[in-house]
């Protein structure tokens, strides 16, 4: 028999902002910076389930020093956002994919499973009780959604915790390029490895992010603001980079981005952007590709185009791959093609195209 819903306990915060106050906060509200009055918080124990749904105010958590994830890095998350349309509505984009997703990194970190539709309303709960916070749509602001759980029991032992918390937080952002779409270059990095077979590559957990900082920097020292791995026992696989998916558009109009493998994070704007793609007139494809056949491809002119995506971008151009063997700068350095698919994901997220994939839940 399946759980009944959640039913949430609204607290209301007693000093939230003014109106003027959250006016000047969307004026330039920075990207992860300024964040909402009121957060949500669900509580997992071991033989009573989900329990003690709550809307409160946003404030510092109290945490047991000998708190699970503090030690071993229990916790998953997610980064989703909400769009306000021309007509004042507010909408979240595929939240049910989140949801889905959520649960596959939950069962790999050992986390308890929560319902897909208490996930959904723990989101659309928070969003409609901080709607003021959601940006007009001019200049691509949004606001982001950052649902994570924790493994909050007070115990040292290794074990799956006993006791969880689920929160969901948000914060208005503004445009990810400040002044406009610009391409950037990428490092390739041949010593650290992101995941491995039968790891955590396919989960949203911190420890990815964590890991991947150490290649992150290796790439600023080479003038890069990205960091592209690859497989790490063969060194002959390209999986994706820190924190997005990696796309090639070549001559022949294929849309070609490294198949699922294990250890690639399932992007819900992949997804998107494959379908998307596929309505454009490219044709999609998802298969092993190796470092050296992309450095190969840009050299001869197979592939024009290269791009990443992710939630907080959307789509970043890519204007070139750089690593130790050398530079490789794709032709289409206008981007067309990759513009084109941006357009089209992002006009079905503001509601200025149709959405004919059935896509956006309206939240207000």
């Amino acid at each position: 028999m399946a759980p009944m819903p959640l039913s949430f306990e609204i607290q209301r915060n007693s000093d939230a902002r003014t109106d003027e106050q959250v006016a000047e906060i969307l004026r330039d509200p920075g990207f992860g910076v300024h964040f909402t009055d009121h957060m949500v918080s669900i509580t997992w124990t071991k033989g009573q389930g989900w329990h003690s749904a709550t809307v409160k105010p946003y404030g510092p958590l109290t945490l047991d020093p000998s708190a699970a994830v503090l030690h071993y890095g229990q916790e998953i998350f997610e980064g989703m956002k909400a769009y306000r349309h021309e007509d004042g509505s507010v909408h979240l984009f595929r939240p049910e994919q989140n949801a889905a997703r959520f649960n596959r990194s939950a069962a790999r970190m050992m986390l308890p499973n929560l319902p897909e539709e208490d996930f959904v309303e723990a989101v659309r709960q928070l969003v409609e009780i901080d709607a003021r916070y959601v940006p007009a749509p001019e200049g691509e602001h949004s606001l982001y959604i950052r649902p994570f759980m924790i493994a909050s029991e007070a115990f040292l032992g290794v074990r799956a915790a006993e006791e969880v918390t689920f929160l969901v937080i948000a914060s208005p952002v503004g445009p990810y390029f400040a002044n406009g779409v610009q391409g950037v270059d990428i490092w390739v990095t041949d010593e650290w490895a992101r995941a491995g077979q039968g790891g955590t590559g396919n989960a949203k957990c911190g420890g990815n992010y964590a890991a991947s900082l150490i290649a992150q920097y290796e790439g600023y020292e080479h003038g890069c603001t990205q960091v592209m791995f690859i497989e790490a026992t063969g060194k002959d696989r390209v999986e994706e980079l820190g924190g997005m998916n990696v796309f090639l558009i070549s001559k022949d109009n294929e849309l070609v981005t490294p198949a699922l493998s294990g250890t690639i994070l399932d992007g819900i704007t992949r997804d998107s952007i494959l379908k998307v793609g596929a309505e454009q007139g490219l044709t999609p494809v998802e298969r092993r590709l190796s470092a050296q056949e992309v450095f190969d491809g840009i050299a001869d002119g197979t592939y024009t185009e290269a791009f990443c995506c992710g939630t907080a971008a959307v789509i970043s151009p890519i204007s070139g791959f750089k690593s130790k063997q050398g530079e490789w700068r794709p032709q289409g350095q206008d981007f067309r093609r990759t513009i084109e698919i941006r357009d089209g994901v992002l006009d079905i997220q503001y509601g200025r195209a149709e959405d004919t994939f059935g896509w956006l839940s309206k939240v207000v």
